[in-house]
């Protein structure tokens, strides 16, 4: 509706509430007190009464007005006026970034901003409408009725960081308008998310059920037009671990932008360990290693403060027995796979924003499997085992669904004799290694966009090989190897130019003795 109705005229605009505040019974069990785990500070404990609150004038920023002075100095009245510079403003809001938006609308959560249609601060009204004004910087306060005109119209499944979900109550503005600033979803099923909202008594942060705990059919999903992509940083820091010949893991990194390697290894502790797999959730690196009888155990590099765990935590759930682990990650969710015992598949479950694991492993199958790894693409991760007489098979999860594929297929190629295996990812592309029967590394790839896989398998050369892992940076997979002696080299595939490198080259630092590794990849 246009602000120049006669039933909407400017001087006398006390309309559109934000009313926001919620009734305790509308609020699902799951949202009571649910301040996001992973993220800063800001979200309520409870929710209060559902009471109306106007949004207050559309209008330029304000700012403080001049000091007035008539002889002697006074002071002036505290009260805010349009600026010239602000009213200019308005007709050029600059680009903002994804992430600037909701950095923006932090700073008022993190403040815990009071809510009011008649204050304000830096020049944005503090009521719904102001805050995403402000995140968005408009340099101009606009109200639920023209947010619309500063954005496109998308569909749920489109949402993304910094988009927002706008009600207008056209017919009776004042009877519960609202919009709030979209952060993340919590999980695939897309049923409930992360919102930033300016709400009674003060900004928050919190989880959100789809779209909005009352009115829910009336929120439409917008995209601010002149919201731009954050500049995605290629990760190029390669962090590689082993087990050495005293049963501890030892530690290098390489730096692939940089072109260089630490140099040395380093001991992380441990005893007794008999293998390796790792993930990455955020800027943290989880590794996970089989120790004394066969149990799993967690360690985490955090690389925004470049500090370890101190000690190995056992996994929850009390499986025995392991002989090969392979993890993946979707989203925060960790997805640990591992051999048991029975030669069957298990898998277990940790959520790194909610901060829990499921707590027990689930039998997924399968009988004599000797060595397991995993990779996702989109959100579907493909599990790969050597079964029976070193053939390899596969078996998916798919996260959206929630379901796992029933049976164990063969990849195909007919590959027999295999004893390592390792698998990375370029887009929807699965680059499949395995250590063959004559201890060289042969490769396969697998389309999962086109349905398709090559069908053969090529050797890749190397001798003596005992271990492998990879990792991605960019568009390039680098292959890691246990040779002879227990040593460790690399061998790279550039998916841009088509390239494998020509040889094996030792990864610096001599070390001598592994018996097993895995890599991950930082920023």
């Amino acid at each position: 509706m246009s602000l120049k109705s006669s039933t909407l005229r400017t001087a006398s605009i006390v309309t559109a509430a934000c009313a926001a505040s919620l009734v305790l019974s509308l609020v699902p069990a799951h949202a009571n007190s649910a301040t996001p785990s992973s993220g800063p500070t800001g979200a309520v404990a409870q929710e209060t009464a559902n009471v109306e609150r106007p949004q207050g004038q559309p209008g330029p920023l304000k700012t403080p007005g001049p000091l007035k002075t008539a002889g002697p100095l006074k002071a002036p009245a505290a009260k805010n006026t349009f600026s010239a510079a602000a009213t200019a403003a308005e007709s050029t809001p600059a680009p903002v970034t994804r992430s600037a938006v909701i950095a923006r609308a932090m700073t008022w959560v993190n403040a815990k901003v009071p809510y009011s249609q008649s204050s304000y601060r830096e020049g944005y009204r503090t009521d719904c409408s102001g805050l995403v004004s402000m995140a968005w910087n408009l340099g101009t306060n606009a109200w639920t009725g023209n947010l619309d005109t500063y954005a496109n119209r998308i569909s749920k499944s489109e949402l993304r960081k910094g988009d927002m979900l706008l009600f207008h109550n056209a017919a009776n503005p004042v009877s519960g308008s609202h919009v709030v600033l979209f952060e993340s979803w919590t999980d695939s099923s897309m049923t409930s998310y992360v919102g930033i909202e300016q709400t009674p008594p003060h900004a928050v942060r919190r989880v959100i059920p789809y779209s909005y705990f009352n009115n829910a059919g009336s929120y439409i999903p917008y995209r601010y037009k002149n919201i731009v992509e954050d500049q995605i940083v290629a990760p190029s820091k390669v962090h590689l671990e082993v087990v050495g010949a005293d049963g501890a893991m030892w530690n290098t990194d390489g730096d692939y932008a940089a072109g260089e390697w630490t140099g040395s290894w380093t001991s992380l502790g441990g005893s007794g360990l008999k293998g390796l797999t790792s993930v990455v959730t955020g800027n943290t690196m989880h590794v996970y290693a089989i120790g004394s009888g066969g149990r799993v155990y967690t360690k985490d590099a955090n690389y925004a403060t470049g500090q370890w765990s101190g000690d190995w935590v056992e996994v929850p759930g009390s499986i025995e027995g392991v002989t090969s682990l392979s993890a993946s990650v979707t989203g925060n969710k960790v997805h640990l796979n591992a051999v048991g015992s029975n030669g069957a598949m298990w898998a277990t479950d940790g959520d790194y924003a909610a901060g829990e694991w499921t707590g027990s492993w689930t039998s997924l199958g399968g009988s004599g499997l000797k060595a397991l790894a995993s990779v996702v693409t989109g959100n579907t991760m493909h599990v790969y085992a050597i079964g029976s007489g070193g053939r390899v098979y596969t078996k998916d999860a798919n996260y959206t669904t929630g379901q796992w594929t029933a049976d164990w297929a063969e990849v195909p190629g007919n590959i027999s004799g295999a004893t390592a295996l390792t698998a990375a990812a370029t887009g929807n592309k699965v680059h499949l290694e395995a250590i063959g029967a004559d201890g060289a590394m042969w490769n396969t790839d697998g389309d999962y966009a086109a349905g398709e896989w090559t069908g053969s398998w090529t050797s890749l050369g190397g001798s003596g090989l005992k271990a492998l892992a990879s990792a991605v940076t960019g568009n390039t997979m680098h292959v890691y190897a246990i040779g002879s002696g227990g040593r460790v080299y690399t061998k790279d595939a550039n998916y841009t130019t088509g390239q494998w490198s020509a040889d094996w080259a030792e990864i610096p630092g001599n070390a001598a003795g592994a018996i097993a590794l895995t890599a991950s990849v930082t920023k």
